[in-house]
């Protein structure tokens, strides 16, 4: 290779490659956040799409909202997950 420049691989990034913590810690970490840190729309929200499976068209007609209202829930809350469980 000329001047030092190496060649740069194309590989698919598969998310943080660090070490990681046990399964149990983070379930725990996981709860927590649920538990404490996301309103209970938020909460209800997460929990019916996530574990109950429930497709947001199910969710938003439960509710009785658009579905819209039931992403921009959903997707903020996804976002505090992802904030909280960062560090």
């Amino acid at each position: 290779m000329k001047g030092g420049i190496t060649a740069v691989r194309n590989i698919l990034y598969d998310g943080y490659l660090g070490p990681r913590l046990p399964r149990d810690v983070q379930l725990k970490r996981v709860k927590r956040v649920i538990a404490e840190e996301l309103t209970q729309l938020q909460r209800e929200t997460l929990t019916a799409y996530y574990f109950q499976e429930l497709s947001i068209t199910q969710i938003a007609e439960a509710r009785g909202v658009n579905k819209s209202t039931v992403c921009r829930t959903l997707h903020r809350a996804e976002g505090r997950l992802r904030k909280y469980l960062k560090y």
